[in-house]
């Protein structure tokens, strides 16, 4: 429609289009997954997540259980000694118990990490149903890697590993993975591929908060239809 005003042509705005459909933004507003735009896209990446988590999952259980059946506990194996980009570096395994978090910290907090742990895999189910966690191919691996890291060390933490002292069951991290550096200048702690698991999908996760575009609001003309 073309409205004169004195001789003066003036056009309306088009109105913005919202191609989004209700029933997506229903769906988002109530927090359930949204799986019409490609539902098998959604399901691909979540049979990925599972295989990636359940890969992890199980190399660090069966790296645990062979290092110490192997070397029993306290054991210890010179690996490795040599250098590395001129850094001196020994590794060996040495298994050990840790009562704690990464690096040691929290020494003898074990029920509350293994709380925190079934939180964590509560909250990443969560978002995997909902599609948040699948949502890039970075995001996919990060939370896959963290599941796998968390279950493998919630394993231990439960007493689930079978060995005891003198107090019954230990309920602790079962570490095997010792580096020393600058001879014997530096120790890094103790850890398993659990905590390998977790650092690396800690770091995905920062990598993709960095990189990941900021998206702008689109403000829409249509009106709005109410959810049922």
């Amino acid at each position: 429609m073309r409205t004169e005003t004195r001789g003066t042509s003036v056009e309306p705005p088009a109105p913005t289009v919202d191609l989004a459909p209700a029933g997506d933004q229903c769906s988002q507003s109530r927090g359930r997954p949204d799986r019409s735009v490609s539902p098998q896209r959604y399901w691909f990446k979540v049979l990925c997540f599972s295989l990636v988590a359940m890969t992890g999952l199980v190399s660090d259980l069966w790296s645990k259980h062979t290092v110490f059946s192997w070397l029993k506990f306290p054991g210890q194996h010179q690996v490795w000694k040599g250098s590395f980009v001129g850094i001196p570096v020994d590794f060996q395994f040495a298994t050990t118990f840790n009562l704690g978090a990464l690096w040691g910290m929290g020494q003898g907090q074990t029920w509350l990490f293994a709380s925190l742990s079934i939180v964590a895999v509560f909250a990443l189910a969560y978002f995997v149903w909902t599609g948040q966690a699948v949502e890039s191919w970075s995001l996919t691996i990060a939370s896959a890697l963290l599941l796998a890291g968390t279950l493998g060390n919630l394993y231990d933490r439960l007493g689930l590993h079978g060995y005891h002292n003198q107090d019954g069951p230990i309920y602790g991290v079962r570490d095997f993975l010792d580096f020393v550096f600058f001879d014997g200048g530096f120790h890094w702690a103790t850890f398993n591929l659990a905590d390998s698991f977790l650092v690396t999908g800690a770091i995905l996760l920062i990598l993709q908060s960095f990189l990941q575009p900021t998206s702008q609001p689109v403000i829409s003309s249509a009106t709005p239809q109410s959810c049922p």
